[in-house]
């Protein structure tokens, strides 16, 4: 036999009463225990010691425990107070009489589809509460999902899963937390976990719910944790047919191996959920076969109704057996019957004249119009939103939702597609890296990449440009990678020898560079024809930068002399000091020996190196 639990009978931190042992799991054992400083029941954790004595886990502990007390919703296990004493670390929290969800799938196994619905209802609400306040509870699993005795359905441990995955206890190489089962894979492989990775886990529990069975098995949880990241999460009709295509078609979306195919938050998950249980019957109890225990489930409705009817109409799940109390149970089942008739009777007076609404998702206005007014209903547009799978124009959602009733008097709110939302890149030229990144910030884009590009318009370190480019359309938190400028492009001078000015400008400006032309008489170059550059042929320089060009004009203007009636020798003299060729022309007798006339005349301007026809008699 087992010893007693020495802690039942002892009060804990001088206020804590210990009654009796709940439970015991791989992090804590828990205690029904009494508050003698408040008068109330709770629910005692006490960590198990191994974990008390590690200072980081303790550190952690107290850090998610009082963040947790923060989070206050109908369907969270509210946590009372946290502290430490004698060598026990502890947490005190709502005391919820009643089973897990494991007890109550042990018992009646597999769950209606109708009925996995109602808890998973219940499960998604508290997790999108806790992912507004920040909180990831990376450990959803049937046993921390209680049913009441009076019908409520709590979600708890919102935070313990986070303090022992950072405890020294646990440092070992390859741990994963959280029970293997329902690990996501960026949990396996990463140790990752997100608002996507507790839709994971609610997929998978919803999964069990309707099948009994969890969709990976193996001998060893490495073996688990293996298919988590390499195989697909079958739909559920697989193992148990029958279960309609629309359960199967949420919990395959929800399990994608791929966080960013899933839902994108228990929002959405929620959403899906509940049309799915419109376009269902109405759950039916759950019922024992030794025991003809029941548990009422409600109809599918807005949250303030289900959570009241679930508290009116549900049975009791008492932990103890009910033989003990079967006297006690009859008369509550009559009265059950009793306000379960009556509340039949109401219901059923509402949907007298009621109409069904059919589905025009996807049409147009008009069509969807048209669609109603044929049922006898009208139509409202209540609102608009983005989506990214129905067009612009057409219907997204209506309330009440294809398949609901409605009275012929009230109209079907619709909310319509307003297409994708995208948003458009913004002209970052000429602005600071840091200045750009604040401005894809205010246009609902984050910065990528940057890479410095050669650019000859923007000064180095300024943006030159975008990937994608100006006026592209993103969606929203799309990165824009950022293209820095260094300035021009470093080109090499071409080699101008010889050419025409025309040709050499045209060669110069060809790989970006500006021409600086000058102009010199020259002996040796003909008119026209490139000198000579600077910098030269060959030299690497910056695009845009200056080269001087220098080019010849030719020789330089000589004034031609007056010769006539000078002597021959002096004629030929003065023309070969100012750089002048002699022709001379003369007959067979030149017996004065002077120059009678020339050409060109006396006074013309002509190239240095020119030829001037003297005649000589």
């Amino acid at each position: 036999m087992s010893s007693p639990d020495p802690l039942i009978g002892q009060t804990i931190d001088g206020r804590y009463t210990v009654q009796r042992k709940i439970a015991r799991g791989g992090m804590a054992t828990v205690y029904e225990a009494v508050d003698t400083r408040l008068d109330r029941t709770v629910a005692l954790k006490v960590m198990h010691r191994h974990l008390a004595e590690d200072p980081e886990f303790r550190a952690r502990f107290e850090r998610e425990a009082k963040s947790a007390a923060r989070l206050s919703h109908p369907h969270v296990v509210g946590v009372f107070d946290q502290g430490a004493a004698d060598g026990l670390v502890y947490l005190a929290m709502e005391y919820v009489p009643g089973r897990t969800l494991r007890d109550v799938m042990r018992r009646f196994g597999p769950l209606s589809p109708e009925q996995s619905l109602v808890i998973m209802d219940a499960v998604l609400e508290a997790l999108e509460a806790a992912h507004a306040a920040g909180f990831v509870h990376r450990d959803i699993k049937p046993e921390n999902v209680l049913l009441s005795d009076d019908g409520r359905v709590k979600v708890a441990d919102f935070g313990l899963a986070r303090a022992l995955a950072t405890s020294a206890t646990n440092a070992t190489t390859g741990m994963i937390i959280g029970t293997v089962a329902y690990l996501s894979p960026e949990q396996v492989e990463r140790g990752e976990a997100d608002a996507r990775s507790d839709v994971y886990a609610a997929g998978i529990l919803l999964y069990e719910m309707v099948t009994n069975t969890v969709p990976h098995a193996g001998e060893s949880p490495l073996s688990v944790a293996y298919q988590h990241v390499n195989a697909d999460v079958p739909p559920p009709s697989a193992a148990r047919p029958g279960i309609p295509a629309s359960v199967d078609a949420i919990v395959v979306r929800a399990t994608r191996r791929k966080a960013d195919q899933r839902y994108d938050s228990a929002r959405a998950f929620l959403s899906d959920v509940r049309k799915v249980r419109n376009s269902l019957p109405p759950p039916r109890p759950f019922a024992s076969p030794d025991e003809q225990v029941t548990v009422a489930v409600p109809r599918p409705g807005s949250l303030s109704q289900e959570t009241t009817q679930f508290e009116r109409e549900s049975a009791s799940i008492p932990v103890e057996s009910r033989r003990r109390k079967r006297p006690a149970i009859v008369g509550l089942v009559v009265v059950a019957i009793v306000a379960l008739a009556a509340l039949g009777g109401w219901f059923l007076a509402q949907e007298i004249g009621k109409v069904t609404v059919p589905n025009v998702v996807g049409q147009s206005i008009d069509n969807a119009t048209s669609v109603l007014r044929e049922g006898g209903l009208s139509f409202a547009v209540a609102e608009e939103a983005f989506s990214e799978e129905v067009a612009a124009g057409l219907v997204l959602s209506t309330e009440p939702p294809a398949g609901g009733s409605i009275k012929p008097a009230d109209a079907v709110q619709a909310t319509v597609s307003k297409g994708p939302e995208r948003f458009a890149v913004p002209d970052l030229r000429g602005t600071t890296p840091e200045e750009a990144s604040a401005a894809l910030t205010e246009a609902q884009l984050t910065t990528g990449e940057t890479k410095q590009v050669f650019d000859a318009s923007m000064p180095i370190g300024q943006i030159a440009g975008t990937n994608p480019e100006i006026g592209a359309e993103l969606r929203k938190g799309d990165a824009v990678a950022l293209l820095i400028s260094k300035g021009p492009e470093p080109v090499e001078v071409p080699n101008l020898q010889g050419r025409k000015l025309t040709g050499a400008k045209a060669a110069l400006e060809r790989v970006g560079l500006s021409p600086k032309v000058t102009q010199k008489f020259s002996m040796k170059v003909p008119d026209g024809e490139v000198i000579s550059i600077s910098p030269s042929a060959g030299t690497v320089i910056n695009a845009g930068s200056p080269v001087d060009v220098l080019v010849s004009k030719g020789p330089p203007p000589v004034e031609v002399p007056n010769l006539i009636d000078m002597r021959k020798k002096d004629a030929l003299a003065a023309l070969s000091r100012l750089g002048l060729v002699a022709k001379v022309e003369q007959g067979a007798v030149t017996p004065l020996n002077r120059v009678l006339n020339q050409s060109p005349g006396p006074g013309a301007t002509v190239p240095k190196g020119s030829t001037v026809i003297i005649r000589i008699i």
